[in-house]
């Protein structure tokens, strides 16, 4: 038992680490020799990397920081097979789904490897939701992508996809843990936005595409 919960503790710490994989900042560093977080927003995520260094940086920094949510949910069921019986790993399965998840989304914000500074978690919200369940997945995409195209700002399409996340987790019928997982992780990806809601309000927050 005290091995299966070492290894369980280990899973939910590769799962931060994954999530804390400082892709923004990489690219920049890699491609232009800057530091992102001094540069646009001062943020490491995927938006801020469009602006300031293109069009395919900004693209490649999405499709990682998605992938690090996926691979951190695989990672705890990996781990859940490998470890537990099937009547047990049924039983704590979505719950520790959930941790792992939250972890990868909590380590986009908070890196360690930039002293606990980040991005805004959207992009890897997504990917855990692809990995938990992807008819949710896609539904908050279509949100996003809608709200995007409405309104030509990334910030909006984030905040209405978190909101929406809760929504779809209960009229698709999904685990209490799942709920509870777009409740609390839409719930940290809005606060993340709270400056851009500031501007939204002021009229003062940039369109990200067009004018």
């Amino acid at each position: 038992m005290g091995l299966s919960i070492a290894i369980v503790v280990v899973g939910l710490l590769a799962a931060y680490l994954l999530g804390s994989i400082p892709t923004g900042f990489l690219l920049a560093k890699l491609l232009k020799g800057i530091d992102i977080r001094e540069h646009g927003s001062g943020n490491t995520g995927a938006t801020n990397v469009f602006r300031v260094i293109g069009k395919g940086a900004g693209i490649t920094a999405l499709v990682i920081d998605l992938l690090k949510g996926v691979a951190a949910v695989f990672l705890m069921h990996w781990l859940l097979g490998a470890v537990f019986d099937e009547t047990l790993s049924g039983a704590l399965g979505s719950w520790l789904s959930v941790s792992a998840a939250l972890c990868a989304v909590i380590g986009h914000s908070k890196s360690v490897w930039l002293g606990f500074t980040g991005g805004k978690s959207a992009a890897t919200s997504l990917g855990v939701l692809l990995a938990l369940s992807w008819p949710v997945a896609l539904s908050v995409a279509a949100v996003f992508g809608t709200a995007l195209g409405i309104s030509r700002t990334v910030s909006v399409g984030s905040i209405a996809a978190a909101l929406s996340a809760v929504i779809f987790m209960r009229a698709l019928h999904q685990p209490l843990a799942y709920v509870l997982l777009a409740l609390s992780g839409g719930a940290y990806v809005v606060y993340l936005h709270r400056s851009n809601i500031s501007r939204l309000m002021s009229g003062s927050e940039p369109k990200t595409f067009g004018s």
